[in-house]
């Protein structure tokens, strides 16, 4: 569930009397093959491991007042990852590691190890009113971190420009791309289950608690889930110091029900017209008494799942924070707190 999609046409299902009988076995035999595929050998070379230091260690909490130190520690940590993967001659992930070290750029956490983590802030998070938390899905990693930085980028421009923003003075927004857990590769077992979501799901609420000592008090906080970043969002839900939370893309969160979220915030769902996450069959089987389990359940579109369900039109998989969309304009409106200017679909 990451950000390369591939389109499907979409299909009325009383358009046919005769349905082809595949749909249907894919969704019964779905969790057994998923539940086999988890347990056969994997076969492949694995790229060789990137040097970086690790992580800068910071000796005070953060707070407004201690923000820029924590920029500039980090800063300083991917300049070095930067030197020691362009020794390793990975040239490709120094340029990634180089550009997240430039001056402009805002880092509350930096990891150049392994596949990498960063979470950047966009915007002044010291005097921020309302904040938007991007949580990505599979296949991002520092390698691909650009794309994931557009789409922070984009909603921030929206947010900036928007009608009410317009009329108060200051910086009142910040966005922050919160690439804070390993993401499954999108062709991988690990995107069929709940176990990266697992393990990621704690950071994200530390996180956010976080950022609660962080912000203005009485900030407005938005999560913003894109894909397998949903289930992420879904298994952080309970407890999580969330105003709103909204699922684009999402395969399922791993509940059935925006309710068994157990969660205080709004939760908001949407999914475009060319979104080829729409195929995924919504199907969910524990994994061997483990608490993980395999797919995702409930649509989160789906009157069933009783989310807040908005107009994402035709947006595809990766089109949801494309400059101009009716996806990017409601994603703006919940993270101001607009939600009766929201357009449901």
């Amino acid at each position: 569930m990451g950000n390369t999609p591939t389109t499907h046409p979409h299909r009325n299902p009383h358009s046919n009397p005769h349905p082809h009988p595949y749909p249907l076995l894919l969704r019964l035999l779905l969790p057994t093959l998923l539940t086999a595929a988890i347990v056969l050998p994997l076969v492949g070379a694995a790229r060789p491991t990137i040097p970086a230091p690790p992580p800068a260690t910071l000796t005070t909490p953060l707070t407004p007042a201690t923000l820029p130190a924590a920029y500039e520690a980090n800063r300083k940590n991917a300049i070095e990852a930067a030197r020691m993967a362009a020794a390793h001659g990975d040239t490709h992930r120094a340029e990634a590691d180089r550009a997240l070290a430039a001056p402009s750029r805002h880092l509350l956490a930096f990891d150049g190890r392994g596949s990498g983590q960063a979470t950047e802030v966009i915007g002044d998070l010291a005097h921020a009113r309302h904040i938007a938390v991007l949580v990505p899905g599979s296949d991002t990693t520092l390698d691909t971190y650009p794309r994931f930085h557009r789409a922070a980028a984009s909603l921030y421009t929206a947010l900036t420009h928007h009608p009410a923003e317009s009329r108060t003075a200051g910086n009142t927004v910040a966005v922050i791309a919160w690439l804070g857990y390993e993401t499954p590769a999108t062709v991988s077992t690990t995107v069929t289950t709940t176990t990266r979501a697992d393990e990621a799901a704690p950071r994200l609420r530390a996180f956010a608690r976080d950022l609660r000592t962080t912000a203005p008090a009485g900030a407005h906080l938005t999560l913003i889930c894109h894909s397998y970043g949903s289930v992420v969002c879904g298994r952080a839900a309970p407890g999580l110091a969330a105003d709103d939370i909204a699922l684009i893309g999402s395969p399922g969160t791993g509940a059935d029900s925006a309710t068994t979220l157990h969660t205080r915030a709004r939760v908001w769902a949407a999914r475009g017209a060319a979104d080829w996450v729409a195929h995924v069959p919504h199907v969910r089987a524990g994994l061997f008494g483990t608490g993980a389990t395999v797919g995702f359940g409930t649509d989160p579109v789906s009157a069933a799942f009783g989310a807040r369900v908005f107009d994402a039109a035709g947006a595809d998989h990766s089109g949801y924070f494309t400059p101009g969309s009716a996806s990017l304009a409601n994603l703006a409106r919940i993270t101001l707190g607009e939600t009766s200017e929201v357009t449901r679909a």
